[in-house]
């Protein structure tokens, strides 16, 4: 995974040019009704149900935009929300609040939503030692801000991008020739390039289950498309040879199933890509 040095800087790209491409070269707006010296203060008001998340990130893009923005805090990223709930109160410049007011909701409506599904799927797996993963089907540009909603929601990230592991799935296999070949052209790959990522392989069927568990080395298994029985059956090979994952068109009505066959991960991308953004405003007092 990326470092949070790495993710850091992903989140201050992701503020920067969000606010270039709303803001251009000035909000005129507000430039040309609201004096430069107004003070103000708005509230960011819930008005749906869910798990809040990106209270962490407005601060920040409200630090971005003027340090003079102070934010109070009622109710932490991860925290069970409904309709009326005040999450914070800002307070400074008018022109400041108007300016990341966009921004701010933007992203904590999506990823207040992301969380809110995750932590559906996160108790869907209560009891089991299955844990949720997302993947990289994400929003092009706002992948740092999706995936640090999953955490929030109680999930677990997936590799954060290609350069961060390895994984070689079906068309990585079949354009190297093979499992094996995929495999042993990886390892070399990484040795020749003083490289150490964590290799996993995606598995279509038993026989490539059985051709993977002839290589060392491997990180997890990707038990990709099974039913229960071949994914029972799939875990009581792999053992304790590896960790193992289940992916591939896994819903709420199948989860716990899958989870049942005994997987530590499933994978699925429908926690970032498939979500209804949470009702959230920010209103001036």
């Amino acid at each position: 995974m990326i470092s949070e040095a790495q993710f850091n800087t992903e989140i201050d790209l992701i503020i920067a040019n969000a606010i270039r491409e709303d803001v251009g070269d000035g909000d005129h707006s507000s430039l040309a009704c609201i004096p430069s010296d107004a003070m103000g203060k708005a509230k960011l008001l819930v008005k749906d149900s869910g798990i809040i998340a990106g209270v962490e990130f407005a601060k920040k893009v409200f630090k971005h935009v003027d340090k003079g923005l102070k934010v109070k805090t009622f109710i932490n990223d991860g925290h069970q929300v409904r309709p009326g709930d005040i999450v914070f109160y800002v307070e400074g410049p008018s022109q400041a609040i108007l300016k990341a007011e966009r921004l701010v909701l933007n992203a904590m409506q999506r990823m207040s939503a992301i969380a809110t599904k995750t932590r559906y799927f996160v108790d869907l797996l209560e009891g089991t030692k299955t844990k949720i993963l997302d993947t990289r089907k994400t929003t092009p540009g706002i992948r740092a801000l999706e995936k640090w909603a999953v955490k929030i929601g109680g999930g677990e990230n997936h590799r954060f991008a290609l350069y961060d592991m390895i994984m070689l799935k079906d068309n990585h296999i079949d354009f190297a020739g093979g499992i094996t070949k995929a495999i042993k052209k990886t390892k070399q790959y990484l040795k020749d390039t003083n490289r150490d990522l964590k290799i996993i392989v995606e598995a279509r069927n038993l026989q490539e289950i059985e051709e993977i568990l002839q290589n060392d080395g491997i990180y997890r298994i990707l038990i990709d498309n099974f039913n229960y029985k071949d994914t029972k059956t799939a875990v009581k090979m792999i053992g304790d040879t590896c960790l193992t994952e289940s992916s591939g068109g896994i819903n709420e009505h199948t989860i716990r199933e899958y989870a049942l066959c005994g997987v530590d991960y499933i994978s699925s991308g429908a926690l970032t890509h498939s979500v209804y953004n949470m009702d959230l405003s920010l209103k001036a007092v």
